[in-house]
């Protein structure tokens, strides 16, 4: 028997590792299902009990529970599994006791973050609807940032994402936007209009799915400095190569020894700002690697009074004070921006101030939770038959449990496994 959990980290976190109908098929399949109760979930207790489901208050009688974020350290019961977004690979300080709770209590840690194939690629994954809903709610920040510069654009016509019945909807009024973009010409001072996009995986090609819905015109970012004035959005995407370079002026980038080496390697990203209009920013960082852009960037790029074409930048990875520095508070759908200011450091809530708009919402496919938790459940469901069947009570490489899981366990039964012991370090 599994149990799906309601979420609690947030009022707006709607989403479910298992719809209705994947709940069905595990039913059909032999596996009963338990749903604790939610007012919030997007999926309703009377879908989940007609899909054969016992709707509970309580997941106790569950030895293994499914659930989306991250999960109050009072929660956790001996000796029972629990598969969610945990958020500790990194050593998060924030998640240090919940994983210190779980090591207590002798239970079993899965993330969804790492169940990946034999290359390493991620399997289960909410990405694509990160980058989606996060364009969405850029193009709507411009839109706000630009009507308070008094410049009138048709970017004011977006709304937030979870302002759309689904992913369908919203797809259809930016087909209005774009309309609206072919017949209105930008304003002067908007031209050349460039976004550019970091990374190329999951969340950025979300992302770029959203604004390539635009009339949009892909340029390399060695065509930044020529680009002329016109009606046309410019797309401009940066890979590795374009952001970092070696800090010895004779090496030759290397992708492996980037990775390999962050420490012999610098931003250079730095050098792009003064060409964007928009930044999204859809990447994988540690704090081994150079931050993309710092706070010294956006101090020189605003300095003298200067008004740079910089005006929002999606955060769409959202790590605290990392790859963007000055993403240095997380935000929620409702109330999802901020302006940095370079010249003192402070941010205002909302889109007005002397520097970028940052968007820096941490939960974003929680704003297209139907989508995002249908997605995420056709890839989860194929696997839960293997999980079920393991026997928990054996050690994890008697354990039955495939590859796929085995890779994906960071505590097994109250310990850390082989390729997480580095967080003991973080535990102390």
């Amino acid at each position: 028997m599994i149990g799906i959990r309601r979420e609690d980290k947030s009022r707006w976190e709607a989403r479910s590792p298992l719809t209705p109908n994947d709940v069905r098929q595990l039913v059909q399949s032999g596996i009963p299902v338990q749903v604790q109760t939610s007012p919030i979930r997007v999926f309703r207790d009377e879908e989940y009990r007609a899909a054969g489901a016992t709707v509970v208050s309580d997941l106790s009688a569950c030895p293994i529970i499914f659930g989306v974020k991250e999960i109050p350290p009072q929660y956790f019961q001996p000796r029972k599994t629990y598969i969610f977004f945990s958020h500790t690979i990194k050593g998060q300080p924030g998640n240090m006791p919940m994983l210190r709770r779980i090591l207590e209590q002798g239970a079993t840690l899965i993330d969804y973050e790492r169940i990946v194939d034999e290359r390493g690629r991620r399997l289960v994954f909410f990405g694509r609807y990160a980058g989606l809903a996060g364009m969405i709610d850029t193009l709507w920040a411009l839109g706000q940032r630009l009507r308070h510069e008094g410049l009138d654009n048709p970017f004011v016509q977006v709304r937030r994402a979870y302002e759309y019945r689904d992913v369908a909807h919203a797809k259809q009024e930016l087909g209005a936007l774009a309309e609206a973009l072919r017949r209105q010409r930008l304003p002067d001072a908007l031209q050349p209009f460039v976004c550019g996009f970091t990374g190329y995986g999951n969340v950025s090609q979300g992302a770029q799915e959203i604004y390539d819905l635009l009339p949009v015109r892909a340029v390399e970012p060695q065509e930044l400095p020529h680009l002329a004035p016109g009606p046309d959005l410019y797309k401009v995407v940066f890979r590795e190569e374009h952001m970092v370079a070696p800090l010895n002026p004779g090496a030759a980038f290397q992708l492996q020894d980037y990775y390999d080496h962050p420490e012999k390697y610098r931003s250079c990203f730095a050098d792009y700002l003064p060409y964007l209009t928009v930044l999204v920013n859809c990447i994988y960082w540690e704090p081994k690697y150079p931050r993309l852009v710092t706070c010294a960037d956006l101090k020189d790029l605003f300095g003298a009074g200067h008004r740079p074409r910089l005006r929002v930048i999606g955060d769409i990875s959202c790590d605290i004070n990392g790859s963007i520095e000055c993403t240095v508070k997380a935000t929620e759908p409702g109330d999802p921006v901020y302006v940095y200011e370079p010249a003192s450091g402070q941010v205002r809530t909302g889109v007005v101030g002397n520097g970028p708009v940052i968007l820096a919402v941490d939960i974003l496919p929680c704003e297209l939770p139907a989508d995002a938790s249908s997605y995420f459940g056709r890839s989860l469901l194929p696997l839960i038959p293997s999980l079920v069947a393991a026997d928990f009570s054996r050690p994890l490489a008697e354990s039955g449990l495939p590859p796929v899981w085995q890779r994906a366990t960071i505590v097994y039964r109250g310990e850390l496994t082989p390729p997480y012991r580095y967080l003991e370090d973080k535990l102390r």
